[in-house]
């Protein structure tokens, strides 16, 4: 049996949550990279540290809406399980955050702060892309150990155990060696190979990029991979045919893709300067 609970702090008892764990070690990750990705940029990568907190409390709230508002099948939680119990909207230690959620209110916080401090939105949206998508596949983790958003069923012998308590209703009976699609897992990989495909455009292709078109990449890699692992996924929120991720997936490929065609039609994109810091104009 896993244990949700890392460990409990002395004394008081607290219980730590391994997806609080593994939720934290994502943002650091991914604010190391972009750390990293802006001295290569000749940007100044305190505002990394300095902005994070503005990213964290829009990010929250965006990936709580999101996980709110949801209908996902077979589970109590839902839109009207959180209207019927309007303080548990507030208990997010346990888990409860989706993905699409918490990137739109981190965009919006990285919009609000590059206003701010009079930077580049864009530029600063492409530094991030890199490490959000390598956060991703450090956070995906923590819902292993929650044993949550697994798929189907299944016999690949990667498959993983899921205890009785954490079962969808439609899997309660089958015995207790059956195994099941790690999707977690697959979203893991996913957004690794994304970290690395956007790493080595942002550095390889410099000289042909416009501002935004990394972090437009981001909006290709990360809803394409999701549209398929979302077919593993028997608990989804469903919209008609599709589940509602799918639906997102493919409004959001359909947009980076037509905005990178049309931003690469107008004009040749000027070269992304590499050292040049915006600190004077600040």
């Amino acid at each position: 049996t896993m244990d949700p609970v890392a460990f409990r702090l002395p004394f008081i008892g607290l219980p730590i949550y391994w997806y609080g764990i593994f939720a934290v070690a994502s943002i650091l990750i991914g604010c190391v990279v972009a750390h990293f990705e802006a001295k290569r940029r000749g940007e100044n990568p305190d505002h990394i540290w300095n902005g994070l907190i503005l990213v964290i409390i829009f990010g929250l709230i965006g990936a709580r809406l999101y996980h709110v508002v949801s209908s996902p099948q077979g589970l109590v939680r839902g839109l009207e399980y959180y209207l019927q119990h309007p303080v548990e909207i507030f208990m997010i230690r346990q888990g409860g955050l989706g993905i699409f959620g918490a990137i739109a209110g981190g965009v919006l916080a990285v919009f609000i702060y590059a206003r701010w401090q009079k930077l580049s939105f864009l530029t600063w949206l492409d530094i991030a892309s890199p490490g959000l998508a390598l956060g991703q596949a450090v956070g995906r983790w923590g819902n292993f150990f929650n044993q949550e958003l697994y798929g189907y069923p299944t016999t690949v012998p990667w498959g993983i155990p899921i205890d009785q308590q954490y079962r969808l209703p439609q899997f309660s009976a089958l015995p207790e060696t059956a195994r099941f699609h790690p999707t977690f897992l697959y979203e893991s990989l996913w957004s690794l190979l994304s970290f690395v495909i956007l790493l080595y455009v942002a550095r390889r292709y410099h000289d042909r990029l416009r501002r935004g078109d990394v972090f437009l990449m981001y909006c290709i890699l990360y809803p394409l991979g999701r549209f398929f692992v979302e077919f593993q996924r028997p608990d989804a929120w469903m919209m008609g045919p599709l589940a509602a991720a799918q639906v997102f997936s493919l409004l959001i490929i359909a947009a980076a893709v037509g905005l990178l065609i049309y931003r690469h039609r107008r004009a040749p994109a000027a070269p992304e300067p590499e050292h040049v810091t915006t600190e004077a104009a600040e």
